[in-house]
């Protein structure tokens, strides 16, 4: 069955709902990302978000008081509707540094010439992946992040059996991350990690033009 992206956002709008807490946690997160991860080339810090739906986990963080300026942020999503209202959502915010693409996160092709980031999201992917994809993905990470570089993920867990998010954080040990933060409340189901990149390769790593990360399951 199909997910309705359009209609799971919906679940935002109950201040009360799993999904509107988690955003408060990752908004949390990015803030303190985005005061922590070294600057890029003029001060800069670069962000990429994967399947970043409407951006509102990153948008109103950008247009807080004095938070934007020194930030350019890349948002994917593959639903032109979501990509379109995060597009406008920039705008209205004046966030003029915001550049909204309407392309597959999943696919290696999307990254070519996106510079590497201070910080990338991943949130709302691992859940919807095979296993493999994820590990293919952490493995990715590094060709996407500049040396010191944050990423910051989330994961649900199922109501009984072993906790995936198991998995993802020593997924990015393996591959050279340190957890700077991790959320997991007793009384819902998500989970929000934040690790750094810490062990940086000599030569990073590059995606190969015409593989996939992951695709949506």
């Amino acid at each position: 069955m199909t997910t309705d992206w359009i209609r799971w956002h919906h679940d935002y709008d109950a201040p009360s709902s799993s999904l509107a807490r988690r955003l408060a946690v990752v908004q949390r997160d990015l803030r303190n990302a985005l005061a922590d991860a070294p600057c890029g080339e003029h001060g800069v810090r670069r962000l990429v978000s994967i399947c970043a739906g409407d951006g509102r986990d990153v948008l109103p963080v950008l247009a807080e008081p004095g938070r934007g300026r020194d930030v350019r942020a890349l948002l994917i999503e593959l639903d032109p509707t979501l990509s379109r209202r995060a597009r406008e959502s920039a705008v209205d915010l004046g966030l003029s540094e915001v550049e909204v693409r309407t392309a597959d996160a999943g696919a290696a092709d999307t990254y070519q010439q996106v510079e590497r980031a201070q910080v990338v999201l991943a949130c709302g992917v691992f859940g919807n992946v095979t296993v493999d994809d994820v590990r293919r993905t952490v493995a990715a990470l590094p060709a996407l992040l500049a040396p010191g570089g944050i990423v910051i993920w989330t994961r649900g867990r199922p109501d009984d059996g072993p906790d995936p998010s198991l998995e993802v954080r020593a997924c990015l040990a393996d591959h050279g991350f340190a957890e700077l933060a991790f959320t997991s409340p007793t009384d819902a189901r998500f989970r929000v990690g934040m690790h750094q990149l810490v062990e940086h390769p000599a030569h990073p790593p590059t995606l190969r033009p015409g593989t996939r990360l992951f695709t949506f399951v």
